[in-house]
């Protein structure tokens, strides 16, 4: 329930402001958020945005052509 409410703020945060940015710098940034809240054991994975699939989507990238997705490992 932690996790979900941390991913909640972090995604509302993100927004859609960033939905220009090139992924990679998204990626990074969402990363570090997540390291600096203390969360291990994740892995975000950039993906075209029809194939997030049971992944939670977290940003959105490049125009939104792409989605960030996080999951527990």
């Amino acid at each position: 329930m932690k996790y979900s409410a941390i991913l909640f703020t972090l995604l509302a945060a993100v927004g859609q402001a960033h939905a220009a940015k090139s992924c990679d710098e998204l990626k990074s940034e969402i990363a570090g958020q997540l390291d600096k809240k203390g969360i291990k054991g994740y892995e975000l994975t950039i993906v075209e945005k029809d194939k997030a699939g049971e992944a939670k989507v977290i940003g959105s990238c490049e125009a939104g052509s792409k989605k960030i997705t996080y999951s527990r490992k």
